[in-house]
């Protein structure tokens, strides 16, 4: 796949991943009482949620009741954000959303459109005490399934299944000289052929920013096969403030006033995420995905951010992974793991082939279909 247009983290709409069955194992014998736990709803007591949160270093945007609010207003998907306490007073922190559909099912996932939202745990709670009372909300909900998305396996997982995708997280506290001198020389080429290309750049936070984007994003969608998410979803980012002066942004580059590329930032505290990307293929030759990216890490490197998380990537994508190794970034393993109430089974999640046939017809379809189609489509998806 081609990096310069591609949506590096966004979610296939149209597949589901296979299943790898987990062997059925003895749960270890806990040494400490498993934790009690508590549903809580980050819509009604959102500071609450937020303020548990960030005493828990792996927090992100993903975590933050600000995008839950995003995923409930967009898609009408139902919060059930889960705290278990333990006698000396520390919490884990599991956000789960219900996707209820008719067509596609109910289930919980840990979490929707979030490339990797880890349980957030302290020291004193493990994974695997925690899986007795997920499993028992299973089947009480009488979910198709539970998803966890990242995060330490269970003692009980075998040890021979490959992760479901790869992440790419780039350390951004060594200053924008080193930064620089991480990239790979054809990075650095490319910024450098961007800029005597003349490029205008914009970093920006309002909605019309995340607007010009979106008719990108629309285009790289279709170019892909695929139907862009709907602009309600984009719009209510910028409605519960997660695009400001201290959150993310819009990084795009334009030429004689016409954007080419454009990239949403996001960030919670001192980690960013890189979740979208877009640009206009005929612009390509000129490396405006390049640049907007390298504007996007100067701009967090220089306003206190610690770290850029540039999502998944799947299995297989050896173009993707170099074009993210390429900034510096560090290569992690992401697993998805789902419990199947049916079967009383955990099992690890792994992307289907793309399907050539219906990439084809959403290729060829008109733009405005398209993003009906999206509308129809992501309420039932995850």
């Amino acid at each position: 796949m081609h990096p310069h247009g591609t949506t590096l983290v966004d979610f296939h709409p149209l597949t589901r991943p296979r299943l790898l069955r987990s062997p059925v194992r003895s749960a270890p014998r806990l040494e400490v009482p498993a934790p009690c736990m508590e549903i809580l709803d980050p819509l009604a007591s959102p500071d609450e949620w937020d303020r548990e949160c960030r005493a828990h270093p792996g927090a992100t945007v993903f975590h933050s009741a600000a995008w839950a609010r995003v995923l409930a207003a967009t898609y009408g998907h139902k919060p059930l954000y889960l705290r278990f306490r333990q006698e000396n007073g520390s919490a884990a922190l599991v956000p789960l959303m219900e996707v209820n559909s008719l067509v596609t099912g109910r289930r919980g996932v840990c979490l929707p459109f979030s490339d990797c939202c880890v349980p957030l745990l302290p020291d004193s709670i493990t994974l695997d005490s925690l899986q007795a009372p997920l499993q028992s909300l299973a089947r009480e909900r009488r979910w198709k399934y539970l998803e966890l998305r990242g995060g330490a396996l269970p003692a009980t997982s075998p040890k021979t299944h490959p992760p479901s995708f790869y992440g790419h997280e780039l350390d951004l506290r060594s200053g924008q000289k080193s930064l620089w001198n991480g990239l790979e020389g054809s990075v650095r080429r490319a910024l450098r052929k961007a800029k005597s290309h003349g490029l205008e750049l914009r970093l920006a936070h309002d909605e019309a920013a995340l607007r010009a984007f979106f008719e990108l994003h629309t285009l790289t969608r279709q170019r892909h096969g695929l139907p862009p998410q709907p602009w309600a979803f984009f719009r209510q980012l910028h409605r519960e403030k997660l695009l400001g002066p201290d959150a993310g942004f819009v990084v795009s580059a334009s030429t004689q006033g016409r954007p080419v590329a454009a990239a949403v930032f996001l960030r919670c505290g001192t980690a960013a995420v890189y979740k979208f990307g877009a640009s206009d293929e005929r612009a390509w030759d000129c490396r405006p995905n390049h640049l907007v990216m390298w504007e996007g890490i100067r701009h967090l490197a220089a306003s206190g951010a610690r770290s850029l998380h540039f999502g998944r990537s799947s299995i297989g994508q050896e173009g993707l992974r170099r074009f993210k190794l390429s900034w510096g970034a560090t290569e992690s393993a992401i697993t998805y793991r789902q419990y199947l109430p049916r079967t009383g089974t955990w099992e690890t999640l792994h992307p289907k082939p793309g399907r050539p046939l219906v990439h084809a017809i959403f290729r060829h379809l008109p733009l405005v279909v398209n993003r009906w189609t999206g509308c129809l489509l992501y309420p039932h998806l995850d």
